[in-house]
């Protein structure tokens, strides 16, 4: 799940999270072992920290921040961290169009991707029981998504910033009688019981995550397969046309293109492509065919299609 928070607690945002010494550490899927702490939007427990340890391993430090905004300042700073984590687009909701346009202002680069599947679990203090519960705290996106399990119970609705947030409350306030929709490792940071697992209405509820590195700091990518680009072309007729069938003669596939209206212009558009490429060989003489037949193009990273967890 994703979100665009406001938070009260500014304090805990601004401090660096690590992860409880219990926790011992694991090899992320990303082989990215020189990364020690990233950005990430939303508090500790959140589905951002989730993608984060399961690209880097658990391992890894989190910086929580409450704006996206914030993510990418953070991860362009090399004083304050070593990349970031930043959803981009949801299976159900879609993009996160405004993610696109904080990529493209800033120097990041991407070098990698991990889509993970949203799984909301019923979270209550130790030995609080289902007849003890009389309110559920959520953010109202996750509340929505489990509205089919939820209205088996006479609870009181309650929705709130953040679901992670609304774990730590109640591990803070030891409530007997309020239960958080959130995530597995919310539970495991705040020692809550799973009461519920897997509550959510729809299944196949995923979030696409992208792995940002600055790029004097990005390492080349071994084995990569695909590639995120920006382009726009001279608007003439056929233009964009031409572009595709240039990108579909080098024998790559196209597997998203998103239009986004050019700041200024009337009514002219860039084009964020998502590429995927069996050999670098094929990706470079691709872009090399389109060069021409593009009015600007920026490479926003090379790097591994993304593991579904």
């Amino acid at each position: 799940m994703f979100a665009f928070l406001r938070f009260e607690q500014e304090n805990d945002m601004n401090k660096q999270t690590r992860n409880p010494s219990n926790l011992s550490p694991s090899e992320g899927i990303g082989n990215l072992t020189e990364v020690k702490s990233v950005s990430i939007q939303g508090y500790e427990g959140s589905f951002h920290q989730v993608a984060a340890r399961q690209f880097f391993g658990k391992q890894v430090s989190i910086i929580p921040c409450g704006t996206f905004h914030e993510v990418i300042k953070i991860a362009s700073n090399k004083k304050e961290s070593d990349g970031g984590v930043m959803a981009i687009e949801n299976s159900i909701a879609g993009s996160i169009l405004p993610n696109y346009n904080l990529l493209q202002k800033s120097n990041l680069k991407i070098v990698g991707e991990i889509y993970l599947q949203i799984r909301q679990n019923l979270l209550v203090n130790p030995g609080v029981k289902l007849e003890d519960i009389r309110e559920v705290h959520s953010h109202p996106m996750a509340i929505q998504q489990c509205l089919d399990y939820l209205h088996q119970f006479n609870w009181k609705l309650i929705e709130t910033e953040d679901t992670a947030l609304s774990a730590k409350l109640i591990h803070q306030h030891h409530s007997k009688h309020i239960a958080a929709i959130a995530s597995k490792l919310a539970a495991e940071l705040f020692q809550l019981d799973v009461i519920t697992p897997n509550i959510h209405t729809m299944k196949n509820n995923y979030t696409r995550f992208l792995i940002l590195q600055r790029e004097d700091a990005a390492m080349q990518v071994e084995s990569a397969d695909k590639a995120s680009v920006n382009f726009h072309t001279d608007h003439s007729r056929g233009s964009l046309a031409r572009v595709l069938t240039a990108i579909a003669d080098g024998g790559i596939n196209l597997s998203k293109l998103q239009s986004f209206p050019i700041p200024g212009s009337d009514w002219k558009y860039s084009f964020h492509a998502d590429m995927e490429f069996s050999t670098i060989d094929q990706f470079h003489e691709v872009i090399e065919s389109i060069k021409p037949i593009t009015a600007g193009l920026k490479i926003y990273g090379i790097y591994k299609k993304g593991k579904t967890v």
